[in-house]
């Protein structure tokens, strides 16, 4: 897969000399979805900075579909639509005026029939005469993401875009997303929900203290980190567990009613037809089981504490 964004050892240190980003290594391909996650104060929003021209790095090198940032900072930046976190628009203009006048930043022709698709696109059309000073806080945000599809980008920054909002705004979200993908554009997006991230991302990347700790196709990261638990109901409660039993991975729960077996995914056998056999050795019934598995937010907690 093209790589359409190389970032080569990447560093930013303030001047109060705190460190935000420590040698950022990532490489992003063309027309994926990369989702990165992280604690607040991680760096998710000066590495968005840094790579779209508001923050200027320490050192280091970005490279965005072969131009760099620095060097070739207009091209670069006409590649990247931008949604960021804070609400920030022209208030007294009208919505259709303010998506425009974004478009033309960008030195692009007009193009009334592109400006009007992304308006319904983002269920905007009917409110397009109003002023922004007048919209909700969701469709203030609907404006900022129109504002970023406006010039038609390649890449496609969207820093928490659904933090604060409301479910329709969300569900038009990820549906925009989904077909922004299929016509080519690459979305990189940062999101406190992780259950977003483990919907639509190809890849996932978790950063902590400003370094990245994981960068991983989301289904090889369930698949290495992810782990399975086994919940046996048990017909009769255990004040402890036998003595023979503790080479298994088991803890007792729900005082004493549950016998619960935590086994790797990875591993070429889970233990379970042993682990059964060993019940049935020691006299213990169960008169139910389920599976459980380990959810991208579990994965992620893991990766933050032991990051620590």
């Amino acid at each position: 897969m093209r790589t359409l964004i190389s970032i080569n050892d990447l560093s930013k240190v303030y001047a109060d000399g705190f460190e935000a980003l420590k040698g950022i290594n990532l490489d992003i391909h063309d027309g994926e979805i990369l989702a990165l996650l992280g604690p607040n104060g991680a760096g998710k929003t000066t590495l968005i900075s840094i790579i779209c021209g508001i923050v200027t790095p320490s050192s280091g090198t970005i490279h965005v579909d072969g131009h760099d940032i620095i060097k070739d900072f207009r091209m670069a930046r006409s590649k990247i639509g931008l949604v960021p976190q804070e609400l920030t628009t022209d208030a007294f203009e009208s919505v259709w005026n303010t998506v425009s006048f974004s478009r033309g930043l960008f030195g692009k022709k007009s193009n009334p029939a592109h400006i009007e698709k992304v308006l319904k696109d983002l269920s905007l059309w009917d409110k397009k005469d109003n002023k922004v000073m007048e919209l909700s806080g969701g469709m203030k945000r609907r404006v900022l993401i129109a504002k970023a599809l406006s010039h038609e980008p390649k890449i496609l920054f969207l820093d928490e875009p659904t933090a604060g909002v409301d479910v329709e705004l969300r569900q038009d979200m990820w549906r925009l997303v989904n077909e922004l993908r299929q016509s080519g554009v690459t979305i990189i997006l940062t999101t406190h929900y992780i259950e977003e991230a483990e919907e639509i991302a190809d890849r996932v990347g978790v950063i902590n203290k400003g370094e990245i700790v994981v960068v991983e196709e989301k289904s090889e990261l369930m698949r290495k980190l992810g782990k399975k638990q086994l919940t046996l109901e048990l017909q009769e409660t255990l004040s402890a567990i036998p003595e023979q039993l503790a080479t298994f991975k088991l803890d007792l729960c729900n005082e004493g009613s549950q016998l619960v077996y935590t086994y790797d995914t990875q591993g070429e056998r889970t233990g379970i037809t042993t682990l059964l056999g060993e019940l049935h050795d020691a006299g213990i019934k169960f008169r139910d089981l389920s599976t459980t598995q380990s959810s991208l937010e579990d994965i992620f907690v893991t990766l933050v504490r032991d990051a620590k």
